[in-house]
């Protein structure tokens, strides 16, 4: 596992899939939401002024994400992403 830097996430994309009369059928490349689990969150940054900056994802939560802003990687055959906080839409309840 990674250990991010400054204010990014890591991500593990969750895999959507659709039933069909009963059949599983993975979503497509093209039309994959952009939903993934927080694994792992950096420690924040201090800005310009001093003031110390967390980050608003804690580990475990669902998001919703900007879909081109990730970097991908895989780690032991699982799909991970690395993105910076501000492109992290909204925490799924």
């Amino acid at each position: 596992m990674i250990k991010p830097l400054r204010d990014y996430v890591v991500l593990e994309k969750i895999p959507e899939e659709k039933k069909v009369g009963g059949i599983i059928i993975a979503s497509s490349h093209e039309n994959e939401s952009a939903i993934a689990k927080v694994v792992a969150v950096g420690p924040g940054y201090t800005d310009e002024e001093g003031h110390k900056i967390t980050v608003e994802a804690k580990v475990g939560d669902k998001v919703v994400y900007k879909k081109y802003s990730t970097t991908d990687y895989d780690e032991g055959g699982v799909k991970m992403m690395l993105i910076q906080d501000k492109d992290i839409l909204a925490i799924v309840d």
